[in-house]
């Protein structure tokens, strides 16, 4: 840092064309909350809906099947990037701001203006970056059939679609709706997936006939069309390759499970210095990074089948790309499988027949999932300023103390609980992921753990909104 200059200090020029909502001048009503919310929730399903215009084709398979549930985006719309661009930037800035890489001052209004701009320049770069990649790889036609003004409109299309997705959330984020933007575009996006498969109409041909796709109305459809009834069950129970109702109660169940571990917490007393009887309490919870480590494990893996598939098209008999991941693509979805190589030990197996068939990859699988959502737990409590030390300071700075131990010793006390609660909490999340996948739960483990998760936190933002609005406030 030279003469007061910061690296920081570079995105300056661009805040006066980065568009910004403004902060509200007054408290917005609980229920003025709940209608932006909505509001921003029917934008977004309608922009989940609304087709490319200027595309040619979306057939074949689809190199980012792997990411779509995570990402909130749907092939072929102006919501093909997703929340990608937001996510990736904020994970960047949260990195470089953690790692001191830049110095950021959060107590500095200009400082947190600076990194929101930067967050949001970075998120619009990253955005126009994809939407060039994805239409020169050709994913909607090569650009020879689409033609230079098609292309160009197509990367405008995802462009602005972005840029609204960053909108919405920065709209809830400031307080006009409850919780976040992203985390309600990925709950939704998963919910809809799960009860697209339960109750789908659409008929699929999987060698025994013309079939439902959605699990219970394909278990009325057998028992009303079978003449066996007890052949008809077993099918619906356990037919393979589509979803059956043994998933969809494996499903319920990861549900209840995920819900009953949100309860489990370390509740710490604090009190303030200054006004005497002031009391309050700092939870810790098991999931203390939320759901944090499954999203960054789901990035990398989704990541590496990506980098995978790409590689294993142009190279398909390198060693080293057969190491990464060798593929071929289903007869039933059309989409690329993983059947070796790295790609295909990091992917779940298919069912308990197959972990028995494969322990080898079961245990592989098992090892992976638990050591790296451990690790990104552990990771992202230092990057992203939710640290023993930085809830110590935090603390301090609220002029919080914790009865029956000095001041000087609150990091010591936090660090008994933090760092543990970090490191298991990803184990669990990990085992969770792992075990929904093995019993093979509708929307895959990540999902489903991120579904829940979302959805407690926006149930914790409503019961406190709720008590707020009544009049009760607590630390």
């Amino acid at each position: 840092m030279v003469g007061g200059f910061r690296v920081i200090h570079l995105v300056r020029p661009f805040l006066a064309f980065l568009p910004e909502v403004q902060s509200p001048e007054r408290k917005i009503p609980f229920r003025e909350k709940v209608i932006y919310t909505v509001i921003s929730l029917f934008i977004f399903l309608v922009c989940s809906q609304l087709p490319l215009y200027g595309i040619h084709s979306t057939t074949g398979a689809d190199p980012f099947y792997w990411m779509r549930v995570i990402l909130a985006s749907s092939r072929g719309t102006v919501m093909e990037l997703g929340i990608t661009p937001i996510v990736t930037s904020g994970m960047v800035m949260q990195l470089l701001a953690g790692s001191k890489i830049i110095e950021i001052d959060n107590n500095v209004r200009e400082d947190r203006a600076l990194l929101n701009g930067a967050q949001k320049l970075l998120g619009i770069l990253i955005a126009v970056g994809q939407a060039v990649a994805y239409v020169l790889s050709g994913m909607y036609g090569s650009v020879g059939e689409l033609g230079v003004g098609n292309a160009i409109l197509i990367i405008v299309q995802l462009c602005f679609a972005a840029i609204i997705v960053l909108c919405l959330d920065e709209l809830l984020q400031k307080g006009y709706g409850l919780g976040s933007g992203i985390s309600l575009f990925i709950a939704t996006n998963i919910c809809e997936s799960i009860i697209w498969k339960a109750f789908s109409p659409t008929t699929i041909n999987s060698g025994r006939g013309a079939q439902f796709e959605g699990a219970v109305i394909a278990l009325f459809h057998l028992l009303i069309t079978r003449t066996d009834k007890v052949r008809a069950l077993r099918e619906a129970f356990f037919r393979q390759n589509l979803p059956n109702v043994t998933n969809l109660h494996a499903t319920v169940l990861i549900f209840l499970i995920v819900i009953y571990f949100q309860g489990f917490r370390v509740v710490l007393p604090v009190r303030s210095k200054n006004a005497r009887g002031q009391r309050g309490s700092y939870p810790i919870k098991l999931f203390y990074t939320s759901n944090m480590p499954i999203i960054l494990q789901s990035a990398l893996v989704s990541n590496i089948y990506f980098i995978s598939q790409i590689l294993y098209r142009k190279f398909g008999g390198n060693f080293l790309v057969n190491l990464i991941g060798t593929w071929k693509e289903s007869e039933y979805s059309g989409q690329s499988i993983p059947v070796g190589g790295i790609a295909y030990y990091i992917t779940a197996p298919s069912s308990l027949a197959e972990m028995a068939t494969h322990p080898f990859h079961a245990l592989f699988y098992l090892v992976f999932m638990l050591a790296a959502c451990a690790l990104f737990s552990k990771t992202w409590i230092e990057v992203s300023g939710s640290s023993a030390k930085d809830v110590a300071r935090q603390l301090r700075e609220q002029q919080m103390v914790m009865p029956g131990h000095r001041d000087s010793n609150l990091q010591k006390e936090l660090n008994r609980y933090i760092p543990t609660a970090a490191a298991f909490g990803g184990l669990c999340i990990g085992a969770l992921t792992v075990l929904a996948d093995l019993m093979g739960a509708i929307g895959s483990g990540t999902g489903i753990l991120l579904a829940v998760t979302i959805i407690y936190q926006y149930f914790e933002t409503f019961e406190k909104e709720k008590a707020s609005e009544l009049g009760f406030f607590g630390l």
